[in-house]
């Protein structure tokens, strides 16, 4: 993913991302307030990938972690386009994970 501010570009990678904003790790520090345009992209299992979304965001937090940043933003209001695109992205996450970690089905398969 990408932070676009003005003619900076911030590379880094998302930790999570929801509907309302996104959490990611960069290796600058954006300030609070920040107006931000985020191209999101996905990465598939064949290191494919898929054309950027763009979505405009606020940095709402700010925090070190190691020798990097954690960021965190919350979505500007979104055109309907945009807001199924949004769906699409978080519906293709929670269905990689989901095949990546299946959730046991009874209380005696999670615990043991």
């Amino acid at each position: 993913m990408r932070f676009r501010v003005g003619g900076k570009v911030f590379e880094g990678r998302t930790r999570n991302v929801s509907r309302g904003g996104l959490c990611a790790e960069l290796a600058d520090t954006v300030p609070l307030g920040t107006v931000v345009d985020i191209d999101m992209t996905l990465v598939f299992d064949d290191d494919m990938r898929s054309e950027a979304l763009r979505l405009p965001a606020r940095v709402v937090w700010c925090t070190d972690l190691d020798e990097a940043h954690q960021v965190g933003v919350v979505f500007l209001p979104l055109d309907a386009e945009r807001s199924q695109y949004v769906t699409m992205f978080l519906r293709y996450l929670d269905d990689a994970r989901a095949v990546k970690a299946p959730r046991a089905s009874t209380v005696d398969e999670r615990f043991g």
